[in-house]
């Protein structure tokens, strides 16, 4: 049986230059920033140190297991610093390093970008696929969903 995967291509590593090779340099760069949660991390960052709790919590969808996994990987490319405090309990703190606070007009103009050409912006845009939130009724529960007494009139 023939393999269809595509194995990747190994990065160059950070410290190799890339002899002038552009596609190379942007592959790499690339490869650091990819992943589904690392922007969303590093935009939580931009500002200010940041628990991993208080990240968690800031960015909706994220696992845990996924979280720790994403920081760890920006860790690991200098882009996050990790700060363990000697207390009881350990208070660990977030902060992006110099190299990655370089990116802020990247993440700028890319803000820019998305305004400009009609990316939403807004908690509008990641309420699903026809980018509006549900409606809700007056106790705030979506109005599609029916109540837990109709639902029992309904089986029967």
């Amino acid at each position: 049986m023939k393999k269809l995967t595509i194995e990747p291509a190994e990065p160059p590593a950070a410290s190799e230059p890339c002899n002038g090779d552009l596609s190379a340099q942007f592959h790499r760069a690339l490869s650091v920033l990819a992943g589904k949660w690392k922007g969303d991390i590093l935009w939580q960052l931009v500002d200010r140190k940041r628990r991993f709790g208080e990240l968690r919590q800031s960015i909706p969808g994220v696992t845990q297991h996924m979280l720790t996994t994403q920081l760890r990987d920006l860790e690991a490319n200098g882009l996050v610093k990790r700060t363990v405090y000697p207390e009881v309990p350990p208070r660990v703190e977030y902060e992006m390093t110099p190299s990655a606070r370089a990116l802020k007009p990247v993440f700028d103009e890319l803000y820019r970008w998305a305004q400009e050409h009609g990316f939403p912006t807004s908690v509008q845009g990641a309420a699903g696929k026809g980018g509006q939130p549900k409606p809700q009724s007056s106790e705030g529960e979506p109005e599609d969903q029916p109540l837990k007494a109709d639902r029992r009139s309904q089986a029967r």
